[in-house]
């Protein structure tokens, strides 16, 4: 591991300086300039999109009092951590990336791998608190108060507290950040093998990555074998719609492997491998990929979400008229969900039955609409 690509001279002061005392020297990477180019293209590509697409939410958000539900909240708290990445650390690499080296010095490269990894881990864990929040939603209908921001709120602050948990520990020496791949991105200390880093690793891996997805694909999978349950019962256009959330479901779990597994697997190969064995193309792949999940995550979880993409519609036909009107179908969606619960309990066995699991799918759809899930 070396503080540039090549060589250290030249970046900011002597060789000495930039130079990790007790990084692994066993192998030096490097890419082409062709490829420092093509990954500077990405990297300058990726942090545009995010940037613009994560804020567009933001202002989305604020602008259409629609959009100010709990569960929105979360969405907003990952589209701010994905747009921090993009604003506070990417600029550093893609400058790197077009010279070939590292050019901002230890403590900007310190900084951009504890940027990257607190605003990453928040992403993630605000994805799994979202998948949870809608599964129970969807298990639970009327017993969730779609007007209480208390407890959604207190998952957004402990997604950055853990976060915070996670990403000071180098900082007290705990592993540790430094330069990782060909020299132009930073990032934990991957490469030396002692118990210390080792066992950082480890935790990072199980307790920021796994366990997340852990937590994804429980929530999706209980409301999975629910909508499978009903879908029997339910009308053609129902069952369209159920399709949607199934496809939407899966979508999510994939782009999520795609973008953090690789990372995660090249992690655990450049500390548990032998040495030289994670090329320069093999490390900042991966890197890109974990990158491109800023990218990714307000196409899904923004522009797919009809409430958001409704909203985003009427902004630039600049109708206001449309913005009322949404606000009523959202005003009648909550009624809705109030009468039919009221005529349920008026009307007895005479009329509806209660809710149980043979009757949910009224409820299913209703919460699904309602978290923009189709």
């Amino acid at each position: 591991m070396v503080w540039s690509n090549g060589s250290a001279s030249g970046c900011c002061g002597s060789p000495g300086h930039l130079t990790d005392p007790g990084a692994s020297r066993d192998s030096e990477l490097s890419l082409s300039p062709t490829g420092h180019l093509v990954v500077a293209a990405c990297l300058g590509l990726i942090a545009t999109v995010g940037f613009v697409s994560n804020l567009l939410a933001l202002v989305l958000f604020v602008r259409h009092k629609s959009l100010r539900s709990p569960i929105n909240l979360l969405l907003v708290n990952i589209s701010l951590s994905d747009m921090l990445v993009c604003a506070l650390a990417t600029p550093f690499s893609l400058a790197a990336s077009t010279r070939g080296r590292w050019l901002a010095g230890r403590t900007a490269c310190v900084w951009y791998g504890f940027a990257n990894s607190l605003f990453g881990i928040v992403s993630l864990i605000s994805l799994a608190v979202l998948s949870y929040e809608r599964y129970y939603a969807m298990m639970c209908p009327f017993e969730t108060d779609v007007t209480n921001y208390r407890k959604v709120a207190v998952g957004v602050l402990l997604s950055w507290v853990y976060s915070l948990v996670w990403t000071l520990p180098p900082f007290f020496g705990w592993s540790r950040y430094g330069p990782e791949g060909p020299g132009t991105t930073c990032s934990v200390d991957w490469i030396t093998k002692t118990a210390n880093n080792i066992s950082y690793i480890i935790c990072l891996f199980v307790f920021c990555l796994i366990l997340p997805f852990l937590v994804i694909v429980y929530s999706y999978w209980k409301l999975l074998l629910v909508i499978k349950k009903v879908s029997s019962m339910e009308t053609s256009a129902r069952r369209k719609r159920d399709h949607r959330v199934l496809l939407m479901v899966i979508t999510m779990v994939v782009c999520y492997l795609l973008c953090w597994l690789p990372y995660g697997i090249m992690a655990l190969v450049a500390t548990f491998g032998a040495p030289g064995l994670v090329t320069a193309e093999a490390s900042i792949v991966p890197s890109i990929l974990a990158k491109s999940s800023t990218v990714i995550n307000p196409i899904i979880y923004i522009f797919m979400n009809k409430q958001f993409n409704r909203c985003f519609r009427s902004s630039l036909k600049c109708e206001t008229k449309a913005n009322k009107s949404l606000r009523r179908s959202d005003n009648n969606l909550a009624s809705m969900a109030v009468s039919e619960d009221h005529g349920s309990k008026v009307h007895g066995s005479n009329k509806k039955p209660p809710l149980n699991d043979s009757s949910r799918p009224q409820a299913l759809s209703l919460m699904a609409h309602y978290n923009g899930l189709i």
